[in-house]
Formats: C-alpha cells, structure tokens, sequence
C-alpha cells in the first residue's frame, strides 16, 4: 500500500480580537495532529479559548532549521501539521519561509488557511490608494539605514506599507518627513483591539500627535502614500548632486548610489567623478 504523506496547514490566527478567527482555522487546528507555533505558552491560550488540545511544536526564528527538518518527517509519515504565529498570518513578518520551503521540496502539500493580517487590515480602512501597494516589513532599527531604504522606496508607485514599534515609531516618522516630504500618511494602531486608532496627516503631525502623549504603546503599522514624481535635477554637477542628496540625510555611498540611479550611471563610475579615485 502506498503511503501517504502529511500536508502543512499555514494557518492565520487573530491579531488581537479572538472572534476574527475563521471556522476553518478552528476546524484545521482540531483536526490537524500536531501544531507549531511561535511561543507555546501564547498559542496555548488561544487553542484553549477554543477548546482544542493538541501537540505544540516550538516553531521560531531561532531554530528554524532544525524544527523544519523534524515537521517534515513526521509529515511525510502521515501526520499534518499546521503552523500559526503569535498573532496573524504566518510568513509575514514572521517566522516559516524555510518550513513550506522544505515540505514543498519533501513533496508534502501546502494548505493556506487565509486570515487576519495587519497589514492589509490596515490598507482597507487607510483611506490611502489600494489598486497598488507594497508591504516591506519592518524598517531598519537605525535611522541611517531607515533613511537608505526610504529612499530606495522613494520612486514606488504604490502605498507603502510597513511594521514599526511603539519606541521607534517616532524616529521613524521623523525619518519619513526627511526622506519622503509632505506624503499623507497613516498609522493604524492596536488595530482590531480595544484602543484601535488611526492616526491620518503628514508624518510631521502625526509624530507631533504621538509625541504629545505621556506614552507610546501598541502595534503599529505605518502607511505612506504615493508622493508627487520627482524631479531631477541634471543641472546640477555629479558632485552637487551628490552633495544635495547628503544634505537630504543620506550617507556619502547612498547619495552616490541615489545620483548613479538617477542619472543612469554606474556607482562605480560616479563615485570615481566625484573622489578622483
């Protein structure tokens, strides 16, 4: 007899309202063998708001590997798995891209249970265009590296959507206002939870909003508009060009690599005009 192998279930759990969990996500996490999650005492709870008893597989970024390698036996004997994150769609910011890699590569079918995501929760009620929208994850702890990928962003011709913390939402609005200027701009905050806000403006007022208050908590997600087509200033020398892109908050190898793009120059090449070197 030929045997069959397991399948993996991505499974999307709520990111703060526990009734925003569908009835297939309920019925897979009851039906499925074994559960890997990212903190087990956190998915605990929720399977127990449910009722549902299963085996729990410590599932994080820390030992990825060696758990995708052992989910992956024991699916192909015949078991099935489904994997949930802390809160929402697993895969998003979150740890598994080397799980369904590795049980697409083993053979094993891979089920997505669709769910909550931040993210495009937080697209729907923005208010900011949708026809076209990119999703980047969480910015750079640093501003100097914050900065670099805004402005590699600058010429996206859709919304901007990021993850940001409650103690680095204000530097990087303030990044925001340097790199990408006057855009609207949304932050949505505790979406789907008690104190659910959106906060809508510039980057400036909303930092300014947020600044004013005695403490800055929760989960936010940080949207940015499509900005008006820049213009290039191709009067300017190499040197001035490089120059003002500094001046705008990029390091020396960033304003080079921004002028190289924008002139439709190699790095190399520009950096060579503008050292002599």
């Amino acid at each position: 007899m030929e045997h069959i192998p397991g399948t993996l279930y991505i499974v999307a759990t709520p990111i703060g309202n526990l009734e925003d969990i569908t009835l297939r996500a309920v019925r897979v996490l009851r039906e499925c063998d074994l559960i890997a999650c990212e903190d087990t005492r956190h998915s605990r709870k929720l399977l127990e708001h449910f009722g549902i008893s299963k085996p729990l597989f410590s599932y994080h970024e820390h030992n990825e590997a060696q758990r995708a390698a052992e989910l992956v036996q024991r699916m192909q004997s015949g078991e099935n798995a489904a994997l949930v994150t802390d809160a929402g769609t697993p895969l998003v910011s979150d740890p598994g891209y080397r799980l369904v890699r590795a049980a697409i590569d083993a053979g094993i079918a891979v089920v997505p249970v669709p769910g909550v995501s931040a993210a495009v929760g937080a697209l729907s009620a923005a208010g900011l265009p949708t026809d076209a929208f990119r999703f980047c994850g969480f910015l750079p702890a640093k501003s100097s590296q914050r900065r670099a990928v805004l402005e590699e962003l600058k010429t996206e011709t859709g919304t901007l959507i990021f993850y940001e913390t409650p103690h680095r939402i204000l530097s990087a609005l303030e990044d925001v206002e340097a790199m990408l200027g006057e855009r609207p701009v949304v932050v949505a905050r505790e979406l789907t939870k008690l104190h659910e806000e959106f906060l809508r403006g510039t980057a400036q007022e909303i930092r300014e909003q947020l600044a004013a208050r005695p403490a800055v908590k929760g989960e936010f997600t940080l949207l940015i508009g499509k900005g008006e087509p820049q213009a290039v200033h191709h009067d300017l020398s190499l040197e001035q060009a490089v120059h003002a892109a500094e001046q705008a908050g990029l390091g020396r190898m960033d304003a080079i690599k921004r002028v190289a793009k924008e002139r439709g120059l190699s790095k190399r090449e520009v950096y060579r005009l503008t050292t002599g070197h």
